[in-house]
């Protein structure tokens, strides 16, 4: 079990997450896909987690409504997973969004992304829906875990 180190930052570490990004999930997107998407949000969140000094997984999110914190994007780099990061991150984030009044944590997740899925069970969260990603034509699984304050 890896014990990486989370750390909260700024939008001056959105180039290196990014190019994280990049690594992990296809297509890839620019800079500004990602400002823009922030635009208008509330509470936008970022990590990252670090194994030595050295950037292995990120995490995003945001306010969906009040009360509801996002999990938009999350992802470890391929030969860093399977060491419990993403699930650090999480607990991170679970923590964060407590003491910041959330009730709620969502995620979605395509149904291909299998450890993403049993990760999201594993760590408590229940199915509440889909809903259709009319970029990637496909559904998408809805998941929210409920906060213990």
């Amino acid at each position: 079990m890896a014990d990486a180190t989370i750390e909260i930052v700024g939008m001056d570490e959105l180039p290196l997450i990014v190019e994280m990004y990049n690594q992990i999930f296809r297509p890839a997107r620019d800079i500004e896909s990602f400002r823009r998407r922030y635009r208008g949000r509330y509470n936008i969140l970022q990590m990252v987690a670090r194994i030595k000094d050295r950037p292995v997984g990120f995490f995003l999110g945001f306010e969906l409504k009040p009360g509801v914190f996002y999990a938009w994007f999350y992802g470890v780099l391929p030969e860093f997973r399977r060491q419990g990061i993403a699930s650090q991150m999480m607990e991170a984030v679970h923590e964060w969004a407590r003491q910041n009044d959330y009730d709620y944590i969502r995620v979605e997740c395509h149904n291909q992304h299998r450890p993403m899925l049993h990760l999201s069970i594993a760590l408590g969260y229940d199915i509440n829906g889909i809903r259709w990603d009319p970029d990637r034509s496909d559904n998408l699984i809805i998941f929210e875990k409920t906060l213990n304050h």
